[in-house]
């Protein structure tokens, strides 16, 4: 909870820093943006922008563990169903508890090799894996694997991607209304950009225009974050298992397998990437092969 209320309070520091550099623009061009921004002013685009920029990734986040079940066909076990299940459902409730959690869901779905957490708390989350990883890994590299979405689970990484994506959809749209008003605006001679050249119509192209290009960029700093917390979510399984030993197999072996396709809302929480660039969710192989190597020699002891 405390690291919550830190994140939000660092990010609302953020948007009224940047709402300072709006104001400044805004005043630069000769525009009154208390007239521009649909006659609310800031605050009420602001109220706007959180709202409708918050409620999908909440929405996305909450209801991540239902949509997924169904999207993926996820088989929920308990361990009864046979030898692998069983040792499958022990492994992630011994992490579990290594972690301080309780025991999240523990499920198979049909695909190629891969895995990945969900869940809106940490104490009742999501954890599953595709029958190719179990058919390709041995039980060490895939514990290696399992320590990895765990402890996406107990850094909260699934609420923590939630709440920075929502921060930046607020960017997004806020910023966009505030430069479409002011490009409007400038045009029309500082006059409300709805009652002159084009009204309504022109002004929501150009918020669409640049709603596009901030997206662009807005997807480019929300991947680098995940890029970020694969590392962490190495180093994790590191600890968890007392040695990256494991973690390093469990990386080469997925280097030379065909990698599963999962949803893109919770592509970043699956132990599987693709290649390094600035739209990928994780870093490459070797990257990650490397920074573990790099770990100090005392850190998962």
């Amino acid at each position: 909870m405390k690291r919550t209320i830190l994140f939000l309070l660092v990010n609302l520091a953020a948007v009224s820093m940047l709402t300072a550099v709006a104001f400044v623009v805004c005043a630069f061009c000769n525009v009154d943006i208390m007239e521009l921004t649909q006659g609310g002013g800031y605050g009420s685009l602001f109220v706007f922008a959180f709202i409708f920029g918050m409620a999908g990734a909440l929405i996305s986040l909450f209801m991540s563990k239902t949509m997924v079940k169904v999207s993926m066909k996820c088989r929920t076990i308990d361990g009864t169903e046979g030898d692998a299940e069983r040792w499958l459902v022990s492994t992630v409730r011994d992490l579990a508890r290594r972690a301080g959690l309780k025991p999240p869901e523990v499920a198979i779905y049909p695909g190629e090799a891969n895995a990945f957490a969900t869940g809106a708390r940490k104490n009742h989350a999501l954890v599953a894996v595709s029958t190719r990883i179990m058919e390709q890994m041995s039980r060490e590299e895939l514990r290696a694997v399992l320590g990895h979405e765990m402890s996406h689970v107990a850094n909260g990484d699934m609420v923590t991607m939630c709440l920075t994506q929502g921060i930046i959809n607020t960017f997004v749209i806020f910023f966009s209304h505030i430069l479409a008003s002011v490009v409007q605006g400038a045009m029309n001679g500082g006059k409300d950009s709805r009652r002159g050249r084009g009204g309504y119509a022109l002004y929501h192209i150009i918020v669409q225009l640049f709603q596009l290009v901030f997206g662009i960029g807005a997807s480019m700093i929300l991947m680098w974050y995940s890029r970020r917390r694969e590392y962490a979510a190495d180093a994790g399984s590191a600890r968890l298992l007392g040695s990256p030993g494991p973690m390093i197999a469990a990386l080469r072996r997925l280097g030379n397998l065909q990698p599963g396709i999962l949803p893109d809302s919770i592509k970043a929480f699956g132990i599987a990437g693709g290649k390094t660039s600035l739209f990928a969710s994780h870093p490459s192989m070797d990257d990650r092969i490397n920074a573990l190597m790099n770990l100090p020699p005392d850190y998962a002891v």
